[in-house]
């Protein structure tokens, strides 16, 4: 899946950074559009205006404040996919970004080919978790009971899990190819390698049978019936 056409808003109110991100992404990509907004309610005006494929949002805006321009962004535009860019790594932030409707979570100062990446699989509909992010909830779960962390756990990964991603974990448990899950889903084959990377990444293991068993350990499908 290639990033073609596209129109990208990206709400940040660092001038340095915007323009340096600007730069790099049209190095990267062919964006049709890239529209800038310095704060939350420039970019709500800017949403209402035009349509746009992803929202990269910063959360230490000014005013509004990121994660209640996240959060009124999702109500006005429930399929706008956002993928937050911040230099935040504090424990509390994923499960906020979540009930916000954020798709993704990457630190500032990430790779490019990471944040394409990140990109793509936000765009097409899965999400994209920092691995910093993924350590800071272990942390959490290291600091429960057994029992506790379990139900932790489980409710972060399913949580985090976009519609798409829970039937392509349905249909991986099944022993489905990705050109069959794609036929069944009528995607194709290269979005159902993206969900599936997502999924792997989101869950931090390397392959299907880890997925899978993390999600069995989870009551994933208990839970999906």
């Amino acid at each position: 899946m290639t990033l073609n056409n596209l129109k990208i808003l990206l709400v940040e109110d660092d001038e340095l950074f915007r323009l340096g991100l600007q730069v790099r992404l049209q190095q990267e990509t062919k964006i049709e559009v890239l529209v800038e907004a310095n704060d939350g309610e420039t970019a709500l005006d800017l949403a209402k205006q035009q349509p746009f494929d992803l929202v990269l949002l910063d959360i230490g805006l000014p005013g509004l404040g990121g994660m209640e321009t996240c959060r009124q962004l999702k109500l006005n535009h429930p399929n706008l996919p956002i993928l937050v860019l911040t230099s935040r790594n504090e424990r509390s932030l994923v499960a906020r970004l979540v009930t916000a409707g954020a798709q993704g979570y990457c630190l500032k100062g990430v790779a490019a080919e990471t944040l394409i990446l990140a990109m793509r699989s936000v765009i097409a509909g899965a999400s994209w978790w920092d691995a910093t992010a993924t350590a800071e909830i272990h942390n959490i779960f290291q600091n429960q009971s057994p029992e506790l962390s379990q139900n932790i756990q489980s409710a972060v990964k399913v949580n985090t899990l976009t519609r798409r991603e829970k039937e392509i974990l349905i249909l991986m448990s099944d022993s489905k190819t990705n050109q069959e899950i794609a036929d069944l889903l009528y995607i194709s084959s290269g979005t159902v390698r993206v969900h599936i990377h997502a999924i792997l990444h989101k869950f931090g293991v390397g392959d299907r049978k880890q997925a899978i068993a993390i999600a069995i350990q989870n009551n994933f499908f208990d839970m999906s019936n």
